[in-house]
């Protein structure tokens, strides 16, 4: 190759590599040409454009030297094929990623080189032919070791489906069901996401087998939905189907354990549902914790809010710890709550509602049973009387 051609191809690939639009028009055709990456949500697309901008400057200089993918090239490939297998991206779809990103490639250097050279154009058209079909042929074969890998094992695959859901590493509803269905499983919907911990001042790290003898206690023939363990230091994380949260309390109070359950996010927010419950492991008072009884999302809500950053409206955390109540026809019971809280006594709240002591704590047991609060509890208490204040 002459000197000329060869100062001619490094003056574009410089000039595209410095370009930063470049990069956003080989994101931008892809998140347009392929579903599957139209349905990315923004966490995944700065790990899209890192691999375009990678995938732009290893193409530009192999056009430039004539040269060949390396070894290191081959390594990054499979990296990324096995990445996207466990992730459950199709391959299919990423293969045709990488076609699209191809051709804008070619249009941004005809566009920066009407007159290419014949032979410019000729090694353009091989080496993107070459480097095509090297990466179908590495990309595809590590997909598929790491698919039969995940296959054989799916008690791993599901505790990495998990570490990705609490990571919110997914794209939608629509594709971890795709991920599930290639996996041969269901995952629980609606679902419990339980964090636990023992009790104790000294928590060392997690050992998985604890992780996974709690979601075997918890688990109960019949339930719909596969379950998974996994661990974040010294608490197991667990999902688990959306009923399992009514025995949680027992069952880890039998083996002196503490929780948070989290019941009312959707399964795209399995990676909030697990921030609110950690917070609320790291934030709740010793009094908060009863024995046979879980933190649930009313009480994560609530502790958010005491702490500054709320994760829901307060209207909407009025309406998860006081359920029933803010109905009309309970007015009586909130009025009896009221009372009771403002009083400091059953007695006291009696005598200002004009009614007899056992009226009022007949209301005090209804008020338990409708919203699962016990008035007379000290944190429970304190949860209805934020919810009753902050309501509109």
């Amino acid at each position: 190759m002459t000197s000329q051609p060869v100062a001619a191809r490094e003056h574009v690939r410089q000039e595209m590599v410095a370009d930063p639009r470049v990069v956003a028009a080989i994101v931008s055709a892809v998140h347009e040409q392929v579903p599957v990456y139209a349905a990315l949500d923004d966490s995944r697309l700065p790990e899209v454009r890192a691999i375009a901008a990678w995938g732009l400057e290893r193409l530009l200089h192999l056009w430039v030297t004539d040269g060949a993918l390396e070894p290191s090239d081959l390594r990054r490939l499979r990296g990324i094929a096995a990445a996207r297998a466990a992730d459950g991206r199709p391959v299919q779809a990423v293969l045709r990623a990488y076609r699209v990103a191809a051709t804008v490639l070619t249009d941004e250097i005809a566009a920066r080189a009407p007159r290419l050279a014949a032979a410019d154009a000729f090694a353009l058209t091989r080496m993107l032919l070459t480097a095509l079909d090297t990466l179908s042929e590495e990309m595809t074969t590590a997909y598929a070791a790491t698919d039969e890998d995940l296959a054989a094992d799916r008690d791993r695959a599901l505790r990495l489906l998990l570490d990705d859901l609490i990571a919110g590493r997914h794209a939608s509803v629509g594709a971890l069901s795709d991920r599930s269905a290639r996996l041969g499983v269901q995952l629980p919907d609606p679902y419990c996401l339980l964090v636990a911990e023992p009790m104790g001042a000294e928590r060392p790290d997690m050992a998985l087998d604890a992780a996974t003898g709690l979601l075997e206690a918890l688990a109960v023939p019949g339930d719909e939905g596969v379950s998974s363990a996994t661990v974040r230091g010294s608490r197991a994380v667990l999902l688990l189907p959306g009923a399992a949260a009514a025995r949680a309390g027992v069952v880890l109070g039998a083996r002196s354990w503490r929780g948070c359950a989290i019941t009312g996010e959707s399964l795209d927010r399995v990676a909030v549902a697990h921030r609110l419950a950690a917070d609320a492991l790291d934030t709740a008072p010793a009094h908060a914790h009863r024995p046979g009884r879980v933190l649930t999302d009313a009480d994560a809500h609530v502790l958010a809010l005491l702490g500054g950053h709320p994760a829901a409206a307060p209207d909407q955390v009025a309406r998860l710890v006081l359920g029933p109540l803010t109905d009309p026809g309970q007015r009586h019971l909130m009025e009896a709550l009221t009372a009771y809280i403002d009083a400091g006594s059953a007695s006291a709240a009696a005598r200002v509602l004009h009614l007899h002591a056992q009226s009022l704590r007949y209301r005090l047991r209804r008020i338990h049973a409708l919203t699962s609060r016990d008035p007379r509890d000290p944190w429970q208490r304190l949860t209805l009387d934020i919810a009753r204040t902050i309501r509109p």
